[in-house]
């Protein structure tokens, strides 16, 4: 059996969220906002944080500065149950921030990646923990430009030691959305873009032509659509669900929060339509609180908002 459920691998960093109704700043004037909050930031993080609150035994591996910032991010982490002892303090960089302009209806993102962010290589990552991990999750690899060109050998490495692999690319800043992510695809068992990034990466305009597109490198293909809900494909098998009906506070980290749930269903066998309904819960409630990881739902909060929403769940041994 293996030490670890899943292990995340990617990047480290603050979040410094400053939220209002309406929050477009202009240069050469003071604007008010409604509040302000430092949080746990980043990606795969709060990916790590929803997996964890899940049940999942999750262990993460990066890089943070030998700074407050870093040293804030190791104990929130550790606080939410993530096993943090793989994590390397380096004194050479700084931890990332990524400030977030939050409205309820969106948000915008400024980002220093300081080098917790994009110092990490594939080569770093140390042989054993793969051959203790079930699955491999990694995020933002857009903004890792260093853990790119080695990612699609990781990804064997960790497939060849039986684990499963998935993967969320983040928007790309540079415009380029390529960084040999075709060859990553080859090995990634699940594939978790929004659909602005399905649709980049692919060159199609119609979200499911880029779905179809994709999942015929990816094993499943599940595209976040928003306030529309998501999409998935596994083989000829499609499956479509809407949101569910929350009140938004925050938006930040709701995809993060899908993947969580979505690789829990994947890991557990639940059939395509169920892993995509719990990645829709799990991303629907944590918008509930402000941050990427004070709404996160426990399973038995997710479950309970799927049978609330009339989600039949027998088929994976949950009764109504």
């Amino acid at each position: 059996m293996s030490q670890y459920d899943v292990l995340v691998i990617g990047e480290i960093n603050v979040d410094l969220i400053l939220r209002a109704q309406e929050i477009t700043p202009v240069f050469g004037q003071e604007k008010l906002i409604e509040d302000s909050e430092l949080t746990v930031g980043s990606s795969s993080v709060i990916a790590a944080c929803g997996m964890a609150r899940l049940g999942l035994r999750t262990a993460f591996f990066g890089r943070v500065g030998d700074d407050e910032f870093g040293h804030f991010m190791l104990r929130e982490m550790a606080a939410r149950g993530i096993d943090v002892s793989p994590v390397v303090v380096d004194r050479s960089v700084k931890t990332g921030i990524t400030v977030s302009l939050s409205t309820p209806r969106d948000r915008a993102m400024l980002t220093h990646l300081g080098g917790s962010i994009d110092g990490l290589q594939a080569d770093d990552v140390p042989a054993d923990l793969l051959s203790r991990s079930r699955h491999v999750h990694v995020s933002s690899f857009f903004l890792q430009a260093r853990l790119q060109p080695g990612l699609a050998d990781l990804f064997a490495r960790a497939r060849a030691q039986g684990a499963t692999t998935s993967l969320d690319v983040g928007w790309d800043v540079y415009e380029r959305w390529d960084g040999k992510l075709w060859e990553v695809l080859k090995r990634t068992d699940v594939f978790l873009p929004n659909e602005v990034e399905a649709t980049r990466i692919t060159r199609l305009d119609d979200v499911e032509a880029a779905l179809a597109r994709l999942a015929e490198h990816a094993g499943v293909v599940a595209i976040k659509l928003g306030a529309e809900g998501a999409i998935a494909q596994r083989g000829d098998e499609v499956a479509r669900v809407p949101v569910l009906p929350v009140q938004v506070v925050d938006t930040t980290g709701a995809g993060d929060s899908f993947n969580a749930g979505f690789v829990y269903g994947f890991l557990h066998g639940w059939p395509l339509e169920l892993a995509l309904r719990l990645g829709i819960a799990c991303g629907s409630l944590s918008t509930r609180r402000a941050g990427g990881t004070a709404g996160q739902p426990t399973l038995e909060e997710a479950v309970a908002a799927l049978r609330s929403a009339g989600v039949d769940l027998s088929a994976v041994g949950i009764e109504s």
